[in-house]
């Protein structure tokens, strides 16, 4: 049985940040015009899925902050720089709150991060390297009445 107030089939969306420049040609690390295209391709295919998360979460780094703007731009959604988010942050936090979350929320962060969280909501080990993440694409995962997650769909760059 459900809490009261909590959603049944939370969804939460994770998204590695587009393609960045390499740091020796961008210190910040923006996105190059080929992560902004595939961001963009991305982000107008999840306007037709009925996406509504509360709030994008990024990491703040530049290509984090850029492409949850592209996401947010196309889905009118609010977007946060959160801490705890960067690619060898303790996962650990984010899971324990992600799970008593009511709300569907999205993530855009980094690797290995969103691997390692995915992997432990799906399967209690951080390590297990469950999802094959690429840059741009979104991975669904669907928090259950029994609070247990599962995948719900992947849509890459390449099936829009």
């Amino acid at each position: 049985m459900s809490s009261p107030g909590r959603a049944v089939n939370m969804k939460l969306y994770l998204i590695q940040h587009g393609k960045a420049k390499p740091e020796t040609e961008d210190p910040e690390r923006s996105l190059t015009a080929k992560g902004e295209e595939e961001v963009r391709r991305i982000s107008k295919a999840t306007i037709t899925l009925n996406i509504r998360p509360s709030m994008i979460y990024h990491s703040g780094k530049r290509r984090a902050q850029q492409t949850a703007e592209i996401v947010a731009n196309a889905l009118n959604l609010p977007i946060q720089a959160s801490r705890g988010l960067n690619p060898n942050d303790d996962i650990h936090p984010w899971a324990e709150w992600i799970s008593k979350e009511p709300n569907d929320l999205m993530i855009v962060g980094h690797l290995p991060f969103l691997e390692k969280l995915a992997s432990f909501l799906l399967c209690g080990n951080e390590n297990a390297q469950i999802i094959l993440f690429r840059y741009s694409a979104v991975v669904c995962l669907d928090q259950k009445e029994d609070r247990r997650w599962a995948v719900r769909w992947i849509l890459t760059p390449e099936m829009v």
